[in-house]
């Protein structure tokens, strides 16, 4: 009998649910939208029961197509939306308030609030405060939600990210857990003593008692409830959306970095066995534990990746699908002198301005829709470069090659050009799905599907290379252009 992993991939605007094979290819997978909520310009919310009934149902389609049933799958694991906060009743199962999503703006105002303490929470948590990461939502739920505080000071109230919730769900309230990685952006998790922080929870007036036990990355946590899926299965494995793909990039050194080309685009490097504290606007992070070991990340967030092509496609009307974009950008040899600086949710690493609003300049008579398409994907690239740039200052040495991986990682002009500009070496590997691969393989090697990191390595070396050749002069002068572009913003 054939034995598979299934990966649970919960997004932002979709369910997933992957299968994959022992060669890490992918058997059968199933997906599924769900509703987003925008009760206020700035707030982004999610319905917490339909993520979950969203997830269990892909899981099952995709079982059912492949005709695989539940003994043969060895274990699940989880990656998920990250920093998004769900609040729930623990006696009924049912969320006090919609789960408030990563990209919600809500407590920008008491974020700012919070900058006397701004350095006592970087040196804890790694994080700059930030409406992005959890504690202030999982605050706001308190100070808003009638009768929330009191329940949670009871002890009736449980906190949990995304993969908090699954877990919690798939084995019908038996597990309370999260993992390093999630725990780690939350904002309230001490990555020095690995444990939650009471001097952070009691600034943000938050009962402890909510919090879940947090656990490796690659453990059995429990079983699912065998109702759900035909019999039960092991839960083996979890981890945020954008460890799981440095995990599946398989970027297991340091110094490996990868690049994920999402809504929003997420770089990581993997510093090693210690944490590293950005001196160029990063933010510090848990990769993953395993065995009692923990591999720490820097990371940096460019708020408009792929959204910034939908905005061209959905506002603006200037492409009818996303593929698009490779070959209208090809059709032009430059910008004719256009920059588009996205910052439509204020600007992410390094520069962290929240306020800041998007701008088009440098536009001329001759600036057509053609320049303004391979602007917005130049846009993308530069935006990636400020942080391999932030990364390498950090890490005292140059990038010998970027992994890349998301939907947009297909558009070969964006990578081409992201070598390039980076002038590293870009590889891109055959299955692009590194996320939901992370996750499946922090599961497998949890119960001896895989047996280590270098079984890991040999079971798919598929990819495709993208070197660098633009003159050097090219190269600086386009980027003196980006930069004058963005101190119009940044002053």
């Amino acid at each position: 009998m054939n034995k598979y992993i299934m990966a649970f991939d919960a997004g932002t605007t979709s369910e997933r649910a992957i299968i994959f094979n022992k060669n890490s290819e992918i058997v059968s997978v199933a997906q599924k939208e769900f509703s987003q909520i925008y009760p206020q310009p700035g707030w982004v919310e999610h319905n917490p029961m339909e993520i979950w009934s969203s997830q269990i149902g892909v899981a099952v389609e995709a079982m059912t197509k492949a005709g695989i049933s539940a003994e043969q799958i060895e274990a699940i694991g989880i990656t998920n939306q990250r920093e998004t906060t769900i609040v729930w009743d623990k006696n009924t199962g049912l969320p006090v308030y919609n789960a408030i999503v990563w990209q919600c703006r809500r407590t920008t105002e008491y974020c700012s609030e919070l900058k006397d303490y701004s350095e006592m929470i970087r040196t804890k948590t790694g994080l700059i405060v930030d409406p992005y990461f959890s504690a202030t939502k999982l605050k706001w739920i308190l100070d808003n939600v009638e009768g929330a505080r009191e329940k949670a000071q009871k002890g009736d109230l449980l906190f949990g990210t995304v993969e908090t919730w699954l877990i919690w769900k798939l084995t019908k309230g038996k597990v309370h857990v999260t993992d390093y990685s999630n725990a780690s952006r939350t904002m309230l998790f001490n990555i020095n003593t690995l444990e939650w922080d009471e001097d952070i929870c009691k600034l943000l007036d938050i009962p402890m008692c909510m919090l879940p036990t947090h656990v490796s990355n690659s453990e059995v946590y429990g079983e699912s409830a065998p109702e759900y899926l035909g019999g039960s299965i092991k839960i083996g494995g979890a981890a945020g959306d954008q460890q799981a793909a440095l995990f599946g990039q398989k970027c297991f050194h340091k110094g490996d970095m990868k690049n994920t080309y999402g809504t929003g685009c997420f770089l990581l490097m993997n510093t090693g066995e210690n944490p590293t504290f950005s001196k160029n606007g990063l933010v510090t992070t848990i990769g993953w534990g395993i065995n009692g070991k923990r591999t720490y990340a820097l990371e940096g967030s460019v708020f408009m990746g792929g959204a910034l092509v939908q905005w061209l496609r959905d506002e603006l009307h200037m492409i009818n699908k996303a593929s698009e974009t490779e070959e209208i950008a090809g059709k032009v040899k430059d910008t004719n002198g256009c920059y588009i600086v996205p910052a439509f949710t204020g600007l992410g690493a390094p520069y962290w301005k929240p306020d800041a609003k998007g701008i088009i300049c440098g536009l001329t008579r001759g600036v057509g829709r053609d320049h303004i398409v391979r602007a917005a994907l130049d846009a993308i690239v530069y935006q990636v470069n400020d942080i391999v740039s932030a990364m390498e200052q950090d890490a005292g040495c140059k990038v010998s090659a970027l992994r890349v991986d998301g939907g947009a990682s297909n558009n070969n002009y964006l990578v081409k050009t992201q070598a390039d500009i980076s002038d590293t070496l870009v590889i891109r590997p055959a299955c692009v799905e590194t996320t939901a691969l992370g996750a499946a393989y922090l599961a497998g090697l949890a119960v001896g599907f895989w047996n280590d990191e270098a079984d890991i390595e040999k079971s798919s070396k598929d990819y495709t290379e993208f070197r660098p050749d633009m003159d050097p002069s090219e190269r600086r002068k386009r980027l003196s252009g980006w930069k004058d572009a963005v101190s119009l913003l940044v002053k």
